[in-house]
């Protein structure tokens, strides 16, 4: 699985941060997924090798606008570039509808279906699926409806143990075929069992991407085997004092959430815009990295604009380039 940035910034973009946009390159084929969609993302895809018509879903964590304004001209564009496959639209209550209350009025034309799923749906329901991967979705706590979105790809399949095999006798044939199946055979005045002869590989891999939340905690059901968790961290401690009412986490609550639940990676995204790279003294990335650093021993990652990351088999998190040149 691959995790693509476009957008790192809350509220407001930056000269060098857009605001809330992520893809995640995950199951089989071609298809990428997007999370959240602020104002511009569609101009952040024009530097990546992404194209809108192989876009497999969009997933809103909730409806404030840093995370949703962008929707109506990227579908516009979807269609200008000559979609036409079905989209679906994974979002809570209002997205449906503003979407086509601002096609109405500006006489937009769509020229392909959007499936819209109402995201409470994925907390209740069964996961939305595609090719090789399974999404379920997490209430968080925020002035509105957030939603995290758990993105879990199909385990692989099991391999038989050939050599075993060999050593028990067992030739080539049906039996290896019906041990695939996980069916015990009857195999020369003896039964063989598929556990005996099947070989799992690593753990299906999984990565959690959550909307605006104060409180991590509520994750942690949702992070149960994930090997990556993506989360804001709007504010250092000292910031963050006061702000409650606003429904974000600081670095410190989030590493600390991260080192209990024993998540062997932590990207940290949606910066406020008063932290820059050389700022004033504790309004630096820096003081966000030292923050988290101080609770959680795992990689931990600051994510910026364009920066692109991919899990490896051993469940590590790998800084594999930066689509549009990292700012």
């Amino acid at each position: 699985m691959e995790l693509m940035f476009l957008g790192t910034s809350s509220g407001t973009p930056t000269r060098a941060r857009n605001v809330s946009g992520l893809a995640v390159l995950a199951g089989q084929g071609k298809a990428w997924y997007l999370v959240d969609c602020g104002e511009g993302t569609q101009h952040r895809l024009l530097r990546t090798p992404l194209s809108l018509r192989q876009l497999g879903a969009i997933f809103i964590t909730h409806v404030h606008g840093d995370h949703c304004y962008g929707l109506p001209g990227l579908l516009a564009s979807a269609g200008l570039q000559g979609r036409t496959e079905p989209l679906d639209i994974i979002a809570p209550a209002g997205i449906e509808a503003w979407l086509i209350s601002t096609f109405d009025l500006t006489e937009t034309h769509v020229p392909f279906p959007l499936r819209f799923h109402a995201t409470p749906g994925l907390v209740t329901g069964p996961p939305w699926s595609a090719a090789g991967l399974s999404v379920s979705a997490t209430p968080l706590a925020h002035r509105v409806p957030s939603y995290a979105y758990r993105f879990t790809e199909a385990a692989a399949r099991p391999t038989l143990d050939r050599a075993r095999l060999a050593a028990d006798g067992v030739a080539r044939g049906p039996a290896w075929g019906a041990l695939m199946r996980g069916e015990a055979v009857y195999h020369q005045g003896r039964v063989l069992t598929p556990t005996d002869y099947l070989r799992f590989g690593q753990p299906p891999q999984c990565i959690v991407v959550a909307g605006d939340n104060a409180e991590p905690t509520l994750l942690g059901q949702a992070c149960e085997g994930a090997q990556v968790l993506v989360h804001e961290a709007t504010y250092t401690q000292a910031v963050a004092c006061g702000k409650e009412h606003h429904g974000h986490s600081s670095a410190a609550t989030v590493a600390r959430f991260a080192a209990s639940a024993g998540l062997p990676n932590l990207v940290l995204t949606h910066f406020s815009p008063r932290y820059q790279i050389a700022g004033r003294p504790g309004l630096t990335f820096e003081a966000l990295r030292a923050e988290a650093a101080a609770y959680y021993n795992g990689t931990l990652i600051l994510a910026a604009d364009y920066d692109r990351y991919r899990l490896d088999k051993a469940g590590q998190l790998q800084r594999v380039g930066s689509e549009g040149g990292s700012l």
